[in-house]
């Protein structure tokens, strides 16, 4: 009889922090003192808490575990599994007001999960995601079920326009608008394709719903096809992403074996089956004409719209296209029904949102939340703030295609609108906190040459544009800027925007605009001052030895590569800057805080 379950991470985060290793440890040790029979071990997708990664948890009591190690796992077969001791010193170390000891704390009651609702993430860290059986425990498939054999395929659709969801990947548009597009033009043949060409910096909410839950993924898709009259679908997946690539491959197996793909499904004549298509890592490919060009075996580059996917798309036959989070939410709204989706969100924007919570802050991770939820309470409550006691100075939503929210906007409420209200956008959902030491010129710079190297090159506003912008930029932060490159810069990026044959290209200059407008005394000081508030742009930074504080004990002097340091033993030393390179070994080295840069 089994008295315990033993919850592993085996997401991608957890991974590379050595998880492999945690569940070994757990099966010698099981094995050793003869719990195999009591104690169940899971491989489960993300948790979320990405940061405290390898992570584990044990139910019935639901104790969390943070940064375990192999050599921790012996003390936790033998205390808690063994003698129904928790081993407090390796719990998840949060301060809980509502609880005596750390010892009851469990993932739910942590502040990181307290405001968060999760629809697209409910299955990832609670079931073995290679184990179909699990996933229909959770009412898997049943959506699928239900449409099969209850409604009809306009049925589908208006549920979803009822839901009023949005697609999740990017510019919003409704998805049962979508779908309705689709089921309206006939043809011999339609498909339905997944987007799970993640390629935003710092974004990994669609590979954690892919290694966590793929069924969820697949009965969407089936549904999807049944609403438009598809019979084939394809995932793209980028190549990066071996472990969601490789629980795709053995949930489709799985699927096709108890007859949920393939022929005759429910035994309702409807016929469905998916494919995966393999990515080669190219941002461009995030956009559907691209996307779907690539899965052609083409040059993966978009196509000038009109005509729009839903009426030629894949091999020119009506398509739509969705992303893995958008899909992950549709068989519980087949279930729980339209009214229950649109009660959660604000009033243009329904349902719940997840974001890869990055940069400076606490808590990094994968959160999921109410839309209007404002972005103090995702910093604050449940990121943990930002370390270190520094200020929120902005965070990038929507990636190289986003912008930057300031501290004047940390309380709007997130949703598709308000965010570009403010210039910003929702993006797939990366959200990457900055505080008081980043250069926002920088910030802008650092995207555009991500977009820059991404640009398929098709159309000349963005090959050219983004280039020369970034020059612009470049100068800027190498103190050469003039006042005319602020304002050809502006200029630059509406035109970029305006000119440009898909949304890469359109959405390119949105970093360096927000930045422009919400930060223009940065760029003023790199320009007018050639200075770097925050001391990130090595070429406008002078590092100078403190007379009062310098020891002479030629620490310094030994570190520098390129023998900028001068100065006798014992004496005060100098820094030669026509020699100084700018790396900061030296204020690395100094014990006595005797260097600063200005």
């Amino acid at each position: 009889m089994i008295r315990a379950h033993v919850l592993i991470c085996g997401g991608t985060g957890c991974t590379s922090s050595g998880s492999k290793d945690i569940q070994k440890a757990f099966k010698e040790n099981l094995e050793k003192y003869n719990l195999t029979e009591e104690v169940k071990l899971v491989q489960t997708g993300c948790f979320g808490l990405c940061a405290l990664g390898p992570v584990v948890i044990v139910y019935p009591d639901g104790t969390f575990y943070s940064r375990v190690t192999p050599e921790n796992v012996t003390e936790i077969v033998e205390e808690h599994l063994l003698k129904g001791r928790i081993v407090e010193r390796l719990v998840y170390n949060e301060t809980h007001e509502d609880l005596d000891h750390l010892g009851n704390v469990s993932l739910n009651d942590t502040a990181f999960y307290k405001k968060q609702h999760r629809v697209a993430l409910r299955n990832c860290g609670v079931i073995d995601p290679e184990n179909i059986e699990e996933y229909i425990a959770m009412d898997g498939y049943a959506a699928l079920g239900k449409v099969l054999t209850e409604l009809k395929p306009e049925d589908v659709i208006q549920i979803l326009l009822d839901a009023g969801l949005r697609g999740r990947g990017g510019a919003g548009f409704p998805t049962g608008l979508k779908w309705k597009f689709a089921a309206a033009n006939k043809a011999d043949q339609k498909y339905v394709c997944c987007n799970a060409d993640e390629g935003d910096p710092g974004a990994f909410m669609d590979r954690s719903v892919l290694e966590g839950d793929p069924h969820v993924v697949l009965e969407a898709m089936t549904i999807a096809g049944y609403a438009i009259g598809a019979s084939q679908g394809y995932i793209y997946v980028r190549a990066e992403y071996p472990i969601a690539v490789q629980r795709l491959k053995v949930a489709i197996k799985q699927a096709r074996d108890l007859g949920l793909l393939g022929k005759d499904i429910f035994g309702s004549g409807f016929d469905f089956d998916i494919d995966i298509r393999l990515g080669a890592g190219a941002f461009v490919c995030g956009e559907e004409t691209a996307l779907m060009t690539s899965i052609e075996g083409k040059r993966g580059e978009p196509r000038p719209r009109p005509p729009f996917p839903a009426l030629k798309g894949l091999f020119g036959k009506p398509t739509i296209l969705n992303n893995v989070e958008t899909l992950a939410n549709i068989p519980q709204i087949i279930l729980k029904g339209a009214e229950w989706f649109a009660s959660m969100g604000t009033e243009k924007s329904k349902g719940t949102k997840v974001f890869a919570l990055g940069g400076k802050i606490k808590n990094t991770g994968l959160v999921e939340i109410p839309m209007g939820t404002t972005l103090r309470e995702v910093v604050e409550d449940i990121g943990g703030g930002i370390p270190n006691g520094k200020k929120f100075k902005a965070a990038q939503t929507g990636g190289p295609s986003g912008g930057c929210i300031p501290a004047e906007h940390f309380d709007i409420p997130i949703d598709y609108d308000n965010l570009i209200s403010i210039g910003s956008m929702m993006g797939s959902g990366g959200l990457i906190v900055m505080d008081e030491d980043n250069c926002m010129v920088d910030i802008a710079k650092f995207f555009l040459e991500f977009t820059v190297d991404e640009s398929c090159g098709k159309c000349t506003p963005c090959r050219v544009g983004t280039r020369r912008l970034l020059e612009m930029l470049t100068k800027i932060t190498e103190g050469k800027g003039t006042m005319q490159d602020l304002e050809d810069m502006k200029e630059l990026c509406y035109y970029i925007k305006e000119n440009s044959l898909c949304g890469l290209g359109q959405t390119a200059p949105n970093p360096v605009l927000s930045t422009l407008n919400y930060f223009y005394d940065e760029y003023l000081a790199h320009v007018k001052e050639k200075r770097c508030p925050a001391g990130v742009c090595k070429k406008l930074l002078n590092y100078v030895i403190i007379e009062d504080k310098c020891k002479g004990c030629t620490a310094c002097a030994r570190v520098c590569p390129v023998g900028a340091i001068e100065g006798a033993v014992k004496t005060p030393h100098k820094i030669n800057s026509n020699k100084c390179i700018k790396c900061g070994a030296c204020m690395e080295k100094c014990k006595f805080s005797a260097i600063e840069k200005k």
